[in-house]
């Protein structure tokens, strides 16, 4: 697993200038090192680095420049310790990747592909400009998941197996309902509490961003304390302009918890309502006296560009058809070896109205593209554990008005309207005998555990299968929420706050899951409070 990164997250040392080309490195991906002009500004990394969607061979890395610049990465095998690694599990890299130009606001990504599985890599990140300058140094750490066999690189039976088990952390949920970064309380803490753990990756759940929510430079708490929020330039309205949904991402990344765990954490990024506006669906007019722009596919246009420019995700241009990532589509599996299979979700670019939920024909959720995609793509899954991320929970009711946001409907007899895509996902899971089926989600901020099974259910054709709510990380929190028993769930665990939106302040109310699967398959959940405590576990053992 990874360990938290012995150096800063960005360090502007003259170290930074002149990488050099080393080990399998290609002639082509040599540094040009030149002095930095004493009266050259040197472009910084305001928003850290990152990494994402890593497999046992590839892994998306990204930054931010402060000015025009081409990202460029060092990648170096090493050990446990951080000692580079020599001989046959040797790797020391240099990869040029894209511009950092104003059309993506200055941020820029690398699509490192060809690594050996099951490694531990340092990561060094800078931009270099235009006349050949160095920017100042991000620098980090990731893993790429285990490979098919037993071992990663060839650096022994003990790393070998070490590499086999991985952990994983999930939540949603962050700078929700005006409670944004207050660093007298030491920032966005649950995102320490999640480093802490030191997992091979995180799973962001969704409202990555609040870009419906204002954020004020004060806000008094039930109790009278005072939180203070950090502002900064357009966080104070809800954002409508491009530039404004980027500012949400720029704000949150300002917070020192989440740089550094994203400096250290492979991120599987989702999205959901709040990357545009509460509880929203295509085709939209909001009704909201905050908005110049009511249409909410404009606003969903904007909110998703921006989206993608700050998720370490791949663009969408660089993808092979196919691949769940095309220019309009978002879901996608991510590999992670022999045991895990992370299949992210995307309910809300295809989903229906927001109705009572009680229609007889079946309305759309993923939409039928995305469900024979993930039928397909499960069933065909030749890992131990299936892990379906989902941005919206299964049985939870969640209303938006008179209508339902949510799947569940209020209703507990034979599934109707959206219920009936996730009965038609659920029996062809089992008529292809799919097993070892788990769901993780976040979206009602609060925790749970459930366990879904047809002895309990109005809707029978299906094999029992576990869900885990988690969250939120950084935002008010609320529930619990009533449940609807057309799939039968039984609620194994639930913890909230004491009242509806109170504030991340004492971190007891906030919420993560994490999850560990040994070399043998067995997987452990738990959920987690944002002091990293453990509220929760359940121990799953494979079906095979």
């Amino acid at each position: 697993m990874n360990s938290i990164s012995r150096r800063s997250i960005v360090k502007g040392t003259a170290a930074a200038v002149g990488i050099a080309v080393t080990g399998t490195a290609p002639a082509h991906a040599a540094v040009r090192a030149s002095p930095i002009s004493l009266v050259h500004k040197r472009l910084s990394l305001p928003s850290g680095i990152s990494t994402g969607d890593v497999t046992p061979n590839s892994a998306i890395l990204w930054s931010r420049a402060s000015g025009p610049g081409q990202l460029i990465a060092k990648l170096r095998a090493v050990d446990d310790d951080g000692r580079l690694l020599r001989g046959s599990g040797s790797f020391d890299r240099v990869i040029k990747g894209g511009w950092a130009t104003p059309e993506s606001d200055f941020t820029a990504k690398i699509q490192a592909g060809q690594l050996p599985p099951g490694t531990r890599f340092d990561l060094t990140l800078h931009f270099e400009d235009n006349d050949g300058n160095h920017s100042e140094a991000g620098e980090g750490t990731f893993s790429t998941a285990p490979g098919s066999g037993r071992g990663g690189t060839g650096t022994g039976p003990a790393r070998a197996a070490r590499r086999r088990n991985q952990s994983f952390v999930w939540t949603g949920d962050t700078a929700g309902q005006g409670w944004g970064i207050n660093e007298e309380i030491g920032g966005m803490r649950g995102y320490a509490a999640m480093h802490a753990t030191h997992p091979d990756f995180f799973i962001h759940s969704g409202d990555t961003i609040y870009a419906d929510g204002p954020i004020a430079e004060t806000v008094t708490e039930q109790d009278g304390q005072i939180w203070r929020n950090l502002v900064t330039d357009g966080v104070h309205k809800v954002a409508e302009t491009l530039d404004e949904f980027r500012g949400r991402h720029r704000y949150n990344m300002r917070d020192a918890n989440i740089r550094a765990m994203y400096a250290d954490v492979p991120v599987i990024a989702q999205w959901d309502d709040h990357e545009t506006h509460n509880n929203w669906y295509p085709g939209e007019i909001i009704d909201d006296p905050r908005y110049t722009v009511r249409d909410v596919d404009v606003l969903a246009a904007r909110g998703r560009r921006a989206w993608q420019e700050y998720m370490p995700i791949a663009d969408a241009r660089a993808m092979r058809p196919g691949t769940g990532f095309e220019a309009t589509r978002i879901y996608r599996k991510t590999a992670r070896g022999p045991q895990l299979d992370v299949f992210s979700l995307d309910m809300r670019s295809f989903k229906s109205p927001n109705t009572a939920g009680l229609e007889p024909q079946e309305t759309p959720l993923l939409g039928e593209d995305q469900v024979q995609w993930l039928i397909r793509e499960v069933s065909r899954s030749t890992a131990t554990w299936k892990v379906i991320a989902a941005d919206l929970p299964i049985g939870i009711i969640v209303p938006d008005g008179q209508a339902q946001e949510s799947m569940a409907n209020r209703d507990d007899g034979e599934p109707l309207g959206r219920e009936l895509e996730l009965a038609r996902i659920l029996k062809a899971f089992k008529d292809n005998n799919v097993s070892n089926v788990v769901f993780v989600t976040a979206d009602v901020h609060y925790c749970a555990a459930h366990h879904y099974s047809p002895d309990r259910a109005a809707f029978k054709d299906f094999n029992p299968f576990w869900e885990f709510v988690a969250g939120p990380i950084s935002a008010g929190s609320f529930g619990p929420s009533p449940m609807d028993l057309t799939f039968g769930p039984r609620v194994d665990f639930a913890k909230s706050g004491t009242f509806a939106n109170q504030s991340p302040r004492t971190g007891d109310n906030q919420f993560f899951g994490h999850m560990d699967i040994d070399e043998d398959g067995a997987l452990s959940a738990s959920l987690r409070d944002a002091n990293g405590a453990v509220l929760y576990t359940q121990n799953l053992a494979p079906e095979h």
